[in-house]
């Protein structure tokens, strides 16, 4: 995916086509460019062994080359080839389609396989590529493709440089105001080959070359005569010295600051340990990746030693630096520098000191094996009380996660907090891609066979009190006097005086009980009315807003009894959808109430009054006629187990809590009992339907399944 702010489009390469989508509303206007192989490559393809899914043209590539037109690539049936989109200037202008007549060949630009490990930036006319670049996927490189400068590659079978790298990101991050010094960063996996424990070792690794290198005049000609590699890491400190590593990158975020020479990088890393599966986020300064490079460089005296700092001579200029004045302006290009220096970059191109995040650690570990985390983007937030990066991560089952961490001083630890859980697809597909957008505050989220569109914020969620909008922690959101809403950090705003957030603590109590909050600052406490079976099960809901609550169930037996706390057994469980009795008593009759606890702050959020009917009542109208007692089976509503013509029993027992509306039991005791040729016994489940408050004396149907503590957005 490729998001362009400015003509207000997305592009999406796909399988044999290129959508441009409506920033506003992906699915309004959107075009579309049928690029397809050629069939004598497919059958090429196909001839040589591939599956015909594979032999498909899958785009790879798409940057913009200027402001009329895109660089597309694709895979071409496992025969690379690229061609330029044309583009209008805004999105008034329907301009987009393919010139096919500027064709070109894509190797080096663009991967074979289209399942293979990829990336690619533009800088200027020339497309700077991390890929396995032949046929059967053994050949890794970086590559440059020609444009202004000759096309450049690393050189082969060179474990030193690269070897079985999985590459993730790539970048131009200038060092300083002289173009001629501009580097290209690369950020890959590979195996270790300096690892003490084993040559399987995986580690993370940037790696760094000059923009202007054009190899050397007698060593390394046509290779990259700058290329310099260093570990990163992403660990958390553990007892005696012993880390835990999260060495596999999956994927990289760059956010860009005021200052452009000085992005701040998000990585998200898994672990390969065999003992656990777990994920972790670093955040990566720029003066810790050029320290990294700036310093010693690692070396091996020969197959039996290890790997140890270099001491000796270092040539001059320095191995890995860039032909430009900040340099000395000595050497008009890499092919002027002394042999020397070539050699000794060829020889070593790994750096002794690895690069740590900061704080030494990440900022957030998740190790609960609910899912794996895949893909991360990040938006910096100015609220009131400070800036805050709001992490969005990809999920492989259709989640993002929308999560803040805060970072405490003086105990040196970090909290993270969770602000909402969305499931984006409907199916639970892997998220492959993430394109933000701080100008619309929208993430552009992307899986195999879909792509949608979420706000950053969804303040109306968390509630219509003063408590639950602080509570919630929310840098886009704040409490305005009158509803959960926007927070804008400048600029005039009509209820400006009255905004009440609190990031860093969520404190309620300071936030909402001054003297314009006098009235209903907790909101109100929602009734409900429930009933239950005797000796069956049934649900109590209750699901919080935020997922940082401590839920409390209390229950008070009589108008004059004292509450009491639930205790939870085996007959009666504390689930996340709220209280669950496997077994109903008549002794459970009562009110509960579901009370949240979060930053000392408590309020009970919903009251349940829970009746239990008698199973022997119940049991008298699921009969087999009408003046029979005792358990029946469950019949279909056609005849309903009783004579011709006789009221079926589900009715009876309904008309009893005062339900009325039997066209949705009606569906669904055809769809589960009547195709039912042993008739089991019906098992009654209240649960199956929301009740309304006391007040209103009559249930309402449930409309939908049970509510899970998350929404969907809308897509």
């Amino acid at each position: 995916m490729l998001l362009d702010d400015y003509q207000e489009r997305l592009f999406v390469g796909g399988r044999d086509l290129l959508y441009s989508l409506s920033l506003e509303r992906l699915s309004d206007g959107y075009r579309e460019i049928h690029w397809p192989s050629a069939a004598p490559k497919i059958e090429e393809c196909v001839m040589k062994g591939k599956d015909a899914s594979e032999c498909a043209n899958y785009i790879r590539v798409l940057h913009h080359y200027n402001r009329t037109h895109l660089l597309a690539c694709g895979t071409g049936a496992f025969d690379p080839l690229c061609a330029f989109i044309r583009v209008g200037y805004h999105s008034k202008d329907p301009r987009f389609h393919l010139e096919s007549h500027r064709s070109e060949r894509g190797r080096g630009r663009c991967p074979f396989d289209p399942s293979s490990s990829f990336t690619s930036t533009l800088i200027g006319s020339e497309l700077f590529a991390g890929l396995y670049s032949d046929y059967w996927g053994r050949d890794a490189a970086l590559f440059r493709s020609p444009g202004q400068l000759a096309p450049i590659r690393t050189e082969p079978d060179n474990e030193r440089l690269l070897k079985e790298p999985k590459f993730v990101g790539s970048y131009m991050i200038p060092d300083n105001e002289d173009r001629d010094d501009n580097k290209a960063y690369f950020f890959f996996t590979e195996k270790a080959l300096e690892a003490e424990h084993g040559a399987h070792a995986i580690y993370a690794r940037v790696g760094r070359l000059c923009v202007n290198d054009v190899g050397g005049q007698r060593i390394l000609v046509n290779k990259w005569s700058t290329f310099l590699k260093a570990r990163l890491v992403c660990s958390v400190p553990g007892v005696n010295g012993i880390d835990t590593h999260f060495d596999e990158l999956e994927d990289v975020f760059l956010l860009q600051t005021r200052d452009h020479k000085n992005p701040v990088i998000f990585g998200l890393f898994n672990t390969t340990s065999n003992i656990f599966r777990g994920h972790a986020i670093c955040v990566y300064h720029m003066s810790s990746i050029r320290e990294a490079f700036n310093g010693p460089y690692a070396h091996k005296e020969g197959p039996e030693y290890h790997w140890s700092l270099y001491e000796g001579r270092v040539p001059y200029p320095r191995p890995g630096s860039c032909a430009s004045k900040v340099n000395g302006g000595r050497y008009a290009s890499t092919k002027d520098y002394p042999d020397d220096a070539v050699r000794f970059t060829r020889g070593h191109p790994l750096m002794y000191q690895p690069i740590k995040p900061a704080h030494k650690k990440p900022i957030l570990v998740k190790t609960d094996g609910k899912y794996n985390l895949k893909q991360i983007a990040v938006d910096r937030v100015e609220a009131e009380d400070g800036q805050y990066d709001v992490l969005f991560i990809g999920t492989d089952n259709g989640i993002v996660l929308k999560v803040i961490t805060i970072y405490n001083q003086e105990t040196e630890s970090m909290e993270e907090v969770i602000l909402e859980e969305l499931q984006i697809f409907k199916d639970p597909v892997p998220i492959i891609s993430m394109e933000i957008s701080s100008k619309r505050q929208q993430l552009y989220v992307g899986a195999a066979s879909a792509v949608a569109q979420v706000r950053f914020h969804h303040c109306g969620m968390y509630g219509s009190a003063c408590a639950d909008c602080c509570l919630a922690r929310d840098p886009y959101c704040a409490w305005d006097g009158i509803a959960c809403s926007r927070y804008y950090p400048t600029g005039t705003h009509a209820k400006r005086r009255f905004r009440r957030q609190d990031v860093r603590h969520g404190n309620a109590a300071q936030q909402c009980f001054g003297q314009q909050f006098v009235g209903d600052a907790l909101g109100r406490t929602e009734e409900r009315l429930a009933y239950g079976v005797e000796n069956n099960s049934t649900l109590l809901e209750c699901t919080p807003r935020s997922p940082q609550v401590k839920v409390v169930w209390l229950v008070q037996r009589g108008r004059e009894a004292r509450k009491e706390e639930v205790q939870a057994d085996d007959r009666v469980l504390k689930v996340d959808l709220g209280l669950l009795f496997l077994r109903l008593h008549r002794s459970d009759a009562g009110t509960y109430f579901c009370q949240t606890v979060e930053h000392g702050f408590v309020h009970a959020i919903r009251s349940i009054s829970l009746e239990v009917l008698a199973e022997e009542r119940v049991q008298g109208m699921v009969s087999k006629d009408p003046g029979e007692r005792g358990p029946a089976r469950a019949p279909c509503p056609a005849h309903a187990g009783g004579p011709p013509g006789a009221r079926p029993w589900y009715k009876e027992f309904l008309q009893l809590i005062g339900y009325s509306n039997f066209q949705r039991v009606e569906e669904y005791c055809e769809k589960v009992w009547c195709t039912d040729k042993r008739r089991k016994r019906l098992k009654l489940a209240p649960s199956k339907w929301k009740y309304a408050s006391p007040q209103e004396k009559r249930p309402r149907p449930k409309t939908e399944h049970y509510r899970q503590p998350r929404h969907t957005p809308g897509s």
